[in-house]
């Protein structure tokens, strides 16, 4: 059950940016840091599901802001980062979790298929870390950045775009992890096969899936150690 197995208030005082947070996975993060003390911004292209989970959020008595956002469109990212700095709400966490695909051969992949992946989950990721990062580190503050991808090892067959746009996250991850410490903590979480209404539109056939809830810990852990 969430926020049994850690601090009820183990995130008191910070403040986390949810990208995706609307469904899925990125709602059970936005739950589970909200739960334990967290406020938190969830980020999404659509104002309707953006609305309705944050009144679950609510419920949940979660302190929780919406945010309408592209994370493509660098020009909306930057301006979601001002908008954040002028309500004195600069978020210290980043979740990364917007991010999407189509399945199809690699054969049949135009290259404004291929482009669109990529720039929801690997320029998209970028965009939003970068504008992230520069304001904790320009402000001597210190911030966690965790990015959700999928799991790749041995390949994706019929995913070739979405294979190629996440090792370019992982590799990001592990640039970033360098090159911004000890600023930013970066990691990146493969949660596996999930439960969600996202898979409902593949073709994948698999005798036991994961839960968004038995996953929370994982999402969680990475952002425990290192405080503001």
């Amino acid at each position: 059950m969430i926020g049994q197995v850690f601090a009820p208030h183990l995130f008191d005082g910070r403040i986390a940016l949810i990208t995706g947070g609307g469904s899925g996975i990125g709602f059970a993060i936005a739950e589970q840091l909200g739960v334990l003390g967290a406020s938190v911004i969830i980020a999404s292209r659509n104002a309707e599901r953006l609305a309705t989970a944050a009144q679950r959020l609510k419920s949940r008595n979660v302190n929780v802001n919406v945010q309408s956002l592209d994370i493509r469109d660098e020009r909306q990212v930057a301006a979601a980062f001002e908008n954040f700095s002028s309500q004195g709400r600069v978020p210290d966490i980043l979740v990364n979790n917007a991010g999407g695909q189509f399945e199809a051969d690699a054969l049949r992949i135009s290259a404004n298929g291929f482009r669109a992946v990529v720039d929801l989950n690997l320029t998209g990721t970028w965009h939003m870390s970068q504008a992230f990062a520069a304001r904790r580190i320009v402000s001597g503050g210190r911030g966690h950045i965790i990015n959700i991808v999928l799991s790749i090892a041995g390949g994706l067959p019929g995913y070739a775009h979405s294979a190629a746009a996440r090792a370019g996250v992982i590799s990001l991850t592990e640039t970033l992890a360098a090159e911004w410490a000890p600023h930013i903590t970066v990691n990146a979480v493969a949660p596996g096969m999930i439960r969600t209404s996202a898979l409902a539109q593949y073709d994948i056939r698999i005798s036991r899936l994961g839960s968004t809830s038995c996953q929370s810990d994982a999402w969680v852990s990475p952002m425990r150690s290192q405080r503001r």
